[in-house]
């Protein structure tokens, strides 16, 4: 008796079972891959057109008229703005978390007026190798720009030299003044005060700097500062704070102790405007962060269409006071007279 073997026939139905299998996967991963590629292209298209604006923080009337300037340009050159920010400036995680957010969903273009100037180094040169032109807004990133990358900066020389022209004026030439709200994370803040320091010291050698503070993103700690500052020096004859939230806190601390008349308060940042019509605040050193704002934009659509842009713009302050605060210059600067604020 012939015994016949079925194993040969059972390899062979194995095989072509297997074979079968392949085959239907094969058939089912063709569409799932376009699928995926164009699902990925959507979410990509969808952003096509969009520039992605991340400030330092959002509230702010400094980043608010830039928010306005962008959105004008945005609008003559028929793109669109994708605006957001972490809520405090000191939350550097945040920020390097929705850059990155930004880049992966392949927008037009970014932004960023960057919260520390080391942290935010890598996030940014991980957007300009996916080929997404980039404008830093207001103070720099300790990178050069160049390729992809531009800046459009507040000229800090001039913001210091505004102020100790200033504070010359206001002392007649002679008294003794503290700085507060030195703050070692915005390169653009170090620069001003150093322009500050030098202008004074060669226009008016007799005003004597009796101290300088560092500073911090947190308003009550400005104003404690503040107050131990005046604690220890009573014949203070000014004080210039070099941020916004180091103005808002000298200025708290000189309204507790009664002494918004007696010591004179120069503050930066446009986030304090109103006590200068009552005559509480002197004056403010206020970027033109609009015009930053519109430049940006415009830098950016020309960079999607190809055109060659600029490395490097820096646009000038304005010193405000209570007699220019109601002019058009100002109150465009301030983004009072735009749609944006009606």
């Amino acid at each position: 008796m012939i015994v016949r073997s079925n194993k040969g026939s059972a390899v062979r139905q194995f095989c072509s079972t297997k074979l079968r299998l392949y085959w239907i996967c094969l058939a089912l991963s063709v569409p799932l891959t376009f699928m995926l590629s164009g699902l990925l292209a959507g979410c990509k298209a969808r952003h096509a057109g969009v520039i992605a604006f991340i400030p330092r923080t959002t509230g702010m009337s400094l980043w608010e008229a830039a928010h306005a300037g962008a959105e004008a340009a945005a609008a003559s050159a028929h793109l669109s703005t994708y605006w957001n920010a972490p809520t405090r400036e000191d939350d550097i995680n945040s920020q390097i978390a929705l850059v990155n957010r930004v880049i992966d969903a392949g927008y037009s273009g970014l932004i960023l007026s960057p919260d520390q100037p080391l942290a935010l180094i890598t996030p940014v040169r991980r957007g300009l190798a996916k080929g997404i032109p980039t404008v830093i807004l207001g103070s720099p990133l300790a990178m050069p720009p160049g390729g992809k990358l531009s800046y459009i900066l507040n000229d800090e020389n001039e913001a210091g030299s505004l102020a100790a022209m200033r504070i010359g004026e206001l002392l007649h030439g002679k008294g003794t003044i503290a700085i507060v709200g030195i703050n070692f994370d915005i390169i653009g803040v170090v620069d001003r005060v150093r322009s500050f320091e030098a202008v004074l010291s060669r226009r008016f050698p007799g005003i004597t700097i009796a101290e300088k503070r560092t500073g911090s993103f947190n308003i009550p700690y400005e104003q404690q500062a503040t107050e131990e500052l005046l604690m220890v020096h009573h014949n203070l004859d000014a004080i210039v704070a070099v941020t916004a939230d180091a103005t808002r806190g000298s200025y708290a601390a000189l309204d507790e102790l009664h002494r918004l008349h007696r010591v004179r308060l120069i503050g930066f940042d446009q986030d304090l405007i109103q006590p200068i019509e009552t005559g509480d605040l002197d004056s403010v050193v206020i970027e033109d962060t609009y015009d930053m704002g519109y430049r940006a934009v415009e830098l950016l659509s020309d960079q999607i269409h190809g055109k060659a842009v600029p490395a490097l713009i820096k646009v000038s302050p304005r010193l405000v006071t209570k007699s220019n605060l109601a002019s058009p210059e100002i109150q465009r600067i301030l983004a009072l007279d735009s749609e944006w604020n009606r």
